[in-house]
């Protein structure tokens, strides 16, 4: 017998960078802080509250759309943050994650020979989903060093085949976060064009003094054609289970919801229930910014004592640092190459910069990941210090 040979749709498309670096920091018993996903424990009481919704059966399908409990819980968080009322009946979707709330987002909007418009760097699935599609995705750069976004070049990016923009605060991976006057540039830039929004907002309770988290919601030119992403698991240290939702207006979820329903349909039941009743307490998610905060300001008072220059760490859970000042030979190496070298020689792993890139631009940056225990950063540190 012979398999048949398959056309592959994504011909560009290999082993991930996130892969291939927790592998090798298995291999070397190095300390990963690569891959974005924390090594502690969530709250024992979300446990119990899904616990307690498998022993009351709640373990059948739930709807389509999700459970009406958390979606409401949704729009009652939103409402209290953002100040915009979504319909939870009509507007709000529960998905398996953020990553599937975004590739059902585009798939539900993006026509062959549509042109999506990405900032990088950029979160990896961006691009494939855009391909998948039958879409064309026209990469705008963020400035670099700064990673503020340049609106001359994204208004140059606009055609008349333009049908959606892709924008991530606070920003993976450079930790950067968006401020009024960069979405207020945005709603106008938007405002007399039919361009949809999909706002990648997951890390939307990591955002540290003085900055603060400005939803596109918050700002009706852009509610009003906007996908809003957000991630449980990120919120509550619990990536594995994979729930996320998406908020847009009615007819937008129409056309999300019809995605959805056939390539997911629904998401897990009592994690579902258990949720809606652990968000009945807003603390865990108003207390998160001090708590990533003395977990950055921790990391970043100890990478002070090596060469590496810090970038900004306004938001999310990771922390950017240059590697010009390094000595030889890990200053000359490109970013790929250090951070294998950091990998294996050091023992503690990073994720290049470069690799959120469709074009791998190098510009010697770095990221680490500082969602981890306290003892685990320390750890880390004190590898590190031998830099």
């Amino acid at each position: 017998m012979t398999t048949p040979v398959l056309d592959t749709k994504f011909p560009k498309v290999g082993t991930t960078i996130f892969t291939v670096m927790s592998a090798l920091a298995a291999e070397k018993n190095a300390v990963n802080l690569g891959q974005g996903f924390p090594d502690f424990a969530c709250d024992p009481q979300l446990v119990d509250c899904v616990t307690d919704a498998m022993t009351q059966g709640l373990n059948q399908y739930p709807p389509m759309t999700g459970v009406s409990v958390l979606r409401e819980a949704i729009a009652q968080k939103i409402k209290s943050l953002y100040h915009y009322r979504y319909d939870p009946v009509s507007e709000i979707t529960v998905t398996a994650g953020a990553t599937q709330a975004i590739l059902s987002a585009i798939l539900a909007v993006v026509r062959a020979g549509d042109e999506v418009i990405v900032l990088e760097p950029c979160y990896d699935s961006y691009i494939p989903n855009i391909e998948l599609a039958g879409g064309v995705a026209v990469r705008v750069p963020l400035t670099p060093g700064t990673f503020r976004p340049d609106f001359d070049k994204i208004a140059t990016a606009i055609s008349p085949k333009t049908r959606a923009i892709i924008v991530n605060s606070p920003h993976n991976p450079s930790a950067t976060v968006w401020t009024q006057e960069e979405m207020r540039q945005l709603e106008e830039l938007l405002k007399p064009t039919q361009i949809l929004l999909i706002s990648d907002e997951v890390y939307e309770h990591m955002v540290y003094a003085p900055r603060q988290h400005l939803s596109a919601s918050s700002f009706p030119g852009l509610a009003e054609r906007a996908f809003i992403v957000s991630s449980f698991g990120k919120t509550f240290h619990v990536t594995g289970w994979k729930v996320g939702y998406v908020a847009a207006p009615a007819s937008l979820s129409a056309e999300f919801r019809k995605v959805h329903q056939f390539n997911v349909f629904t998401v897990n039941t009592p994690v579902q229930h258990g949720l809606a009743a652990y968000m009945a307490n807003p603390k865990p998610y108003l207390e998160l910014p001090a708590f990533y905060a003395a977990k950055r300001d921790l990391f970043r008072t100890g990478l002070a004592t090596t060469k590496f220059e810090l970038l900004p760490s306004e938001g999310s859970y990771f922390q950017c640092v240059r590697i010009d000042q390094l000595g030889v030979p890990e200053k000359n190496l490109s970013e790929a190459d250090f951070c294998q070298w950091l990998t294996s020689e050091i023992g503690v792993a990073a994720i290049p910069l470069s690799a959120f890139y469709a074009d791998g631009f190098d510009q010697r940056v770095v990221r680490f990941c500082f969602a981890k225990k306290d003892e685990t950063l320390k750890l880390a540190l004190s590898r590190l210090a031998r830099l």
